[in-house]
């Protein structure tokens, strides 16, 4: 039987262990010009948008940076708070509890860096950052519940192009995603069950995740599956009855053919079936942004009501709480295996 290490053990051991924790990233400023400048980097990703980029460039530039960011700057400014993007600070409180929290367990600083897959910080200065610090072995973390070539894959890219230039570059170790680990559906059923108790319960749930196209799940994409069971483990947990829940896909964009059924349609149908309150949550985000808090909690409240429904209710994601920081705490202690 392996002996457990104390924190005395760990301490010994050095302080050469670091943690990247990676999420999609946001504008500086709720403005037309910062938001042109992360859709640019964001929709020119290959992961994201598979079109040859010999076809691609002339309708990322011809057509949508010129109008697009002006409307999306709009959406950005009503989510916006005076310290800025709520994704940018919630983000960077998970950093800062997750680093606290690991130290506190282990004994020892553990190093815990932001990177945004788009905008700032960047992968590659929190990359550096931990380097800085002396770390030679390091775990990444996506904040992906459901993995997706275009976000987790997406995400390692960014991290093997920064390291690119290293000449002496750490171990690695990668967490693919957590969909249906028992802690994480506990946490996000506790906190559905928490709302309920404060704010009463809708007649139907709707756990609705980012989209995708169907062709890349076509293609092999297994986000669409572990979507699905990620539901299905929180109704479970939750003692749901099968027709008082519904997986949803939102934020389409262009014109193929994306996963279904769509959070907006959805909505529209069941308030004229005659649905009046219906309650949101997203487990594929570990932190609100602008597709939780503008998309959801405005533009598809909004959608629900003139379709004659009375109430959208929308569940915030877990954000910085306690349950959530010590699932990836617990994760990334798991995932540390061998090295502490």
């Amino acid at each position: 039987m392996t002996k457990r290490k104390s924190k005395a053990d760990v301490s010994r051991a050095g302080n050469d262990i670091g943690v990247l924790i990676i999420n999609l990233g946001t504008p500086d400023a709720a403005t037309p010009r910062a938001v042109r400048d992360y859709l640019a980097q964001f929709l020119w990703d290959p992961r994201v948008v598979e079109t040859p980029r010999l076809l691609w460039w002339p309708i990322l530039h011809g057509f949508i940076l010129p109008t697009r960011p002006r409307r999306t700057a709009q959406a950005y400014a009503s989510i916006w708070t005076e310290q800025g993007s709520p994704l940018l600070l919630i983000s960077h409180q998970q950093e800062a509890a997750i680093q606290a929290e690991l130290a506190k367990r282990l004994g020892v600083p553990v190093p815990v860096a932001l990177g945004m897959r788009y905008g700032r910080p960047a992968i590659d200065s929190a990359l550096q950052q931990l380097q800085d610090s002396g770390v030679r072995r390091l775990l990444v973390l996506p904040l992906y519940p459901q993995y997706s070539a275009t976000t987790s894959a997406s995400a390692m890219d960014a991290v093997g192009q920064a390291l690119r230039s290293q000449r002496a570059i750490p171990s690695l170790r990668f967490i693919r995603d957590y969909h249906d680990e028992p802690d994480y559906i506990a946490a996000v059923a506790a906190r559905i069950q928490a709302d309920w108790q404060q704010h009463g319960r809708g007649e139907r749930l709707l756990l609705s995740y980012h989209g995708l196209p169907q062709r890349y799940v076509d293609q092999g994409d297994p986000y669409a599956k572990q979507c699905e069971t990620t539901s299905r483990l929180i109704a479970e947990h939750l003692g749901l009855a099968d027709d008082a829940w519904l997986t949803t896909y939102q934020s389409r964009f262009g014109p193929q053919t994306w996963l279904t059924p769509a959070t907006d349609l959805t909505l529209q149908s069941l308030a004229r079936d005659g649905v009046r309150r219906v309650d949101v949550v997203c487990p594929g985000f570990s932190a609100d942004c602008l597709e939780t808090l503008e998309e959801n909690a405005m533009q598809n409240r909004d959608l629900f009501k003139q379709a004659g429904g009375e109430h959208l209710h929308y569940i915030p994601c877990l954000n910085a709480e306690a349950a959530h920081i010590a699932f990836l705490c617990d994760l990334i202690q798991r995932n540390l295996g061998g090295w502490l």
